[in-house]
């Protein structure tokens, strides 16, 4: 919901902040805050979505704070986010982190020491470099491209201190309800999930759901349903050829009675937006560029009617929907820590093109799968309750379809999984449009990247050619694969 950026530095200068957050402005348009402090200049630009997640920056005095993201902890009415953390440090110091419930990415500045804090699961990016001394940092990496030759992205669930380096931390712990059978751990599910949705709704700021006519974006629209009636669906395809997931799409706006909004994505979208799909997602993976067109278009039609949404990403990875990567594994101990690490990797290519997709088109997004007791209680179903055998054949999702089964159409709450890109029928038209750009002999002459990563495609290899012209090589780290079996 903001861009906060920084340096922490004798040498710190507010021009200096004020070009770097020009850089993110698409992710704080509405209000826009510069702080020349003692030993850092800071800034950060926000999203008007409500009092209390609406601003960004905190304190008069050290410590200062600055945030994106939003926070669940109980707190006083008109208490803000930016404020409790602030509250929550001063009280704990550094140990706050493990307390927070909440998706956030944030940065404090003590009066020797700087601090870059990341959430255990990572939808909120944040990005560091140094340079003579200098401790540059913002919410995406463009906004260093001019001050720092090479760039970290803060692992999830880290503290980067300016004086004591990298270091891992540990989440806050959930209670979360006893089960011992199907049907208990289908209830207890239900609970939190619905307590999920509940809570990031409760400060008035979500107006609508990005809605794919799958089954995770279909029950949370379901879920919100109850708590908001006037909530809008945005929903995008491709409009050559309309894809699966539109149809599905329809049949969940008609089921619940709700204004329903669709955008079709036309090739010259496609053609035009793939220099800036680049630079937005700051990555050159074929999997994560198709991924963001469709999540940017359906952003870009939602931002006319809403600046705050709910996604349904998030469910796939915690409740067995890559079910057929698993098939690759025999050992049932090995498969149960694959299906643990497509969470941990999540923020490289699935978070990644959701964030930037939304952000890029200044709406601020809100992810109930993605809740800390979510997470919790998805780490305590086995996966034998998640990917289901029944009469021969494997059900992914399974105890997501039932512990929604009656708040869903038979379609939907029975239909399997079909990627975002796939179902939006971005897919089929990315190698079309890229065919006259690079071709199979191209990628034999150049198979790798300066820095050694491999391209998967011809496509690929035109995506980096965009990339480089954004970004230096000490910037290709920022590109991630997505594999679970490494």
């Amino acid at each position: 919901m903001s861009a906060i950026a920084g340096v922490y530095g004798k040498k710190a200068r507010p021009k200096d902040v004020g070009r770097m957050l020009n850089e993110i402005r698409h992710r704080g348009p509405d209000n826009s805050v510069v702080r020349n402090l003692p030993n850092a200049t800071v800034g950060c630009g926000e999203i008007n979505t409500s009092y209390q997640s609406t601003f960004s920056f905190g304190g008069q005095e050290s410590p200062f704070v600055l945030l994106d993201g939003g926070l669940f902890n109980d707190r006083p009415y008109e208490t803000t986010n930016v404020a409790l953390l602030r509250k929550m440090y001063e009280q704990h110091g550094a140990e706050c982190f493990s307390m927070i419930d909440g998706s956030y990415a944030c940065a404090v500045i003590d009066e020797d020491e700087a601090l870059l804090v990341r959430d255990p699961v990572g939808c909120r990016p944040l990005v560091y470099g140094t340079k003579d001394g200098q401790l540059y940092f913002a919410s995406e990496a463009k906004a260093l491209v001019d001050v720092a030759p090479e760039v970290h992205e803060l692992p999830p669930g880290h503290i980067y201190s300016s004086r004591d380096g990298l270091r891992p931390f540990s989440g806050q712990q959930y209670d979360i309800p006893d089960f011992e059978t199907p049907a208990e751990a289908a209830k207890a599910l239900r609970e939190v999930m619905i307590e999920a949705v509940e809570k990031m709704m409760a400060d008035g700021a979500v107006e609508g759901v990005s809605l794919s006519g799958g089954l995770d974006s279909s029950l949370i629209a379901a879920i919100a349903r109850e708590y908001n009636k006037k909530l809008k669906l945005f929903s995008s395809t491709i409009k050559r050829y309309p894809s699966q997931d539109l149809g599905y799409a329809k049949l969940m706006a008609n089921y619940l009675g709700m204004e329903h909004h669709i955008y079709r994505i036309t090739d010259e979208d496609i053609s035009r937006l793939l220099p800036q799909a680049v630079w937005f997602l700051e990555s050159f993976d074929e999997d994560c560029v198709s991924g963001f067109i469709a999540n940017y278009y359906t952003a870009r039609l939602a931002r006319q009617h809403a600046d705050c949404i709910l996604v349904g990403e998030g469910a796939d990875e915690l409740f067995g929907g890559y079910f057929r990567e698993l098939q690759a594994v025999d050992d049932p101990q090995q498969k149960e820590e694959v299906a643990k690490k497509l969470v941990q990797i999540a923020y490289n290519t699935a978070l990644r093109r959701l964030d930037r997709g939304w952000m890029s088109n200044s709406v601020d997004y809100r992810a109930p799968f993605l809740d800390g007791r979510v997470v919790a209680l998805s780490e305590h179903i086995p996966l034998a309750m998640k990917v289901y055998a029944q009469d021969g054949e494997q059900i992914e999702k399974w105890i997501l379809r039932e512990a929604f089964r009656d708040m869903l159409p038979k379609e939907i709450a029975k239909r399997p999984k079909l990627r975002f890109a796939r179902g939006s029928g971005v897919d089929d038209l990315m190698e079309q449009l890229t065919a006259s750009k690079v071709s199979a002999k191209d990628l034999q002459r150049t198979p790798k990247s300066s820095q050694g990563a491999v391209f998967t495609s011809p496509k690929e290899l035109h995506y980096y050619r965009l990339f480089r012209k954004h970004f230096p090589s000490g910037y290709e780290k920022l590109t991630a694969r997505w594999d679970p079996f490494k």
